[in-house]
């Protein structure tokens, strides 16, 4: 196996895992990130403290070698806890099987365990206070700002690849030199993390192995649990109109929505006012281009290529089954980058166009629909079939979570099974009788196969 050169940009958490699939097959790999290390000095992981890892992304960590250090650090939820504006709450697990569960882990930690992971491998340097603010794509030329002395850098690459986020420099210079499809599509909706802190013994204010939701028609509040017994909460909320961002700013705005909306949450927090005010407000958008690539020279990975809104916890896990899909196409094709960086862009495009989607979608499913009766009773049904119809009828979110099934499959399948649930209600609008064998014949006529 003959040896390349790669350039990366960004040591989020896909610059370094890539970095690793890259170095474990011999090549040698550059990464440049614009912030400093945090491994040696306290910044800011990200636009979140923690993150949802499901089955994508553990089968990257696995197939790097690092799944094994990093699950004892996770805390495993097992479903969604409604709190009602009244204050009852109620579980609604995940899935079916006891193994079914997806993983709160600190987004800092696992950064920090990717890069050292990386740079183990003796292939790998990662230089820091590299910002990226041109590429001119015809000469091989990148131009970085070093963000401790403002002095400006060219230099030279072979091949690079753009692991650099939702804002990526590199896409940019790729839409202006190709024939690139690029939109960015905002959510109108931003965010806002609160945190609820651990009681003065030490231990969880509330139940720590799910995940906490107030939804709230067209707003929400989450909350994950953190190994120290804290949790971080999220406030997902319009930016502007009549309730939103724009409009709750003080002391009296903050404690009026959580009195009103939040009652059984306030209690919890008490820094929520000095939180809210000081905490900044992130803006939430999802990024939908195509292709991927340039040649045989440069490729975007990750956020860079798919940014999703985090509704369905996967923007992590997909842009970590980038790496993996990329690291198999290139034992499939070795050393012919023309044909993986191509083969990789037609492939995912439309994975990521799908989960993208499909993140919009259960945002409207958290924040409203899992207290409406009728998405209960379609719930109720879907579960009913998965039993009756194992490993064909499988949920939208367990294919999603707890399996390998390519997004736009997942996406197809998931509207199939639409139409089978909704034609069992019209048979039977309670949903507690279903016939097994029109299900059956519809399942061989929409041509849903066992996985």
């Amino acid at each position: 196996m003959s040896k390349a050169n790669f350039t990366l940009i960004g040591a989020g958490l896909t610059g370094p895992l890539l970095a690793t699939y890259l170095a474990q097959r011999g090549h040698s790999v550059e990464i440049y990130e614009r912030r400093p290390d945090m491994r040696k000095e306290s910044i800011s992981a990200g636009r979140s403290i923690n993150l949802a890892l499901s089955a994508r992304g553990n089968h990257a960590l696995k197939e790097v070698g690092l799944y094994d250090k990093i699950k004892p650090n996770t805390i495993p939820m097992k479903g969604r806890m409604i709190h009602d504006l009244d204050g009852i709450t109620h579980l609604q697990p995940y899935g079916q099987k006891d193994n079914e569960v997806i993983f709160s882990v600190s987004r800092a930690q696992l950064n920090m365990e990717l890069m050292t992971w990386a740079e183990e491998t003796g292939n790998v340097t990662i230089r820091f206070n590299h910002q990226l603010i041109s590429a001119d794509l015809e000469q091989n030329k990148l131009m970085f700002q070093l963000s401790d002395s403002l002095e400006e850098l060219e230099l030279s690459f072979n091949r690079v690849i753009g692991c650099d986020g939702s804002a990526s420099i590199l896409r940019k210079s790729i839409v202006e030199k190709a024939d690139v499809q690029y939109v960015k599509k905002p959510l109108g909706h931003g965010y806002k993390e609160l945190t609820i802190p651990p009681l003065e013994s030490g231990e969880f204010q509330i139940e720590p192995n799910v995940l906490h939701i107030w939804p709230r028609g067209n707003y929400m509040l989450i909350a994950l649990p953190n190994n120290d017994c804290s949790f971080t909460c999220t406030l997902f909320f319009p930016m502007a109109g009549a309730t939103s961002f724009k409009t709750v700013k003080t002391e009296k705005d903050i404690l009026d929505l959580f009195q009103s909306q939040f009652h059984d949450a306030i209690k919890l927090m008490p820094n929520l006012v000095e939180d809210f005010q000081k905490n900044s407000t992130g803006d939430l958008a999802s990024v939908y281009c195509k292709p991927w690539h340039l040649g045989d020279k440069a490729l975007l990975i990750g956020d860079a290529a798919h940014a999703v809104v985090p509704f369905f916890g996967q923007g992590m896990n997909a842009s970590f089954q980038d790496c993996s899909t990329l690291a198999k196409l290139m034992g499939q094709n070795e050393n012919d980058w023309k044909t993986i960086f191509n083969t990789f862009s037609s492939v995912q495009v439309e994975n990521g166009h799908a989960i993208a989607d499909m993140a919009i979608e259960n945002y409207l499913e958290m924040r409203d629909h899992v207290n409406d009766t009728e998405y209960k009773k379609r719930r109720n049904v879907e579960l009913k079939l998965e039993r009756m119809f194992p490993g064909q009828f499988i949920p939208r979110y367990s294919m999603v979570s707890f399996h390998q099934i390519p997004y736009a499959e997942v996406y197809q399948r998931g509207e199939k099974q639409f139409k089978i649930i909704g034609d069992v209600l019209k048979a039977d609008p309670s949903g507690q009788s279903i016939d097994k064998a029109m299900v059956e014949k519809m399942l061989i006529h929409l041509r849903i196969r066992n996985l």
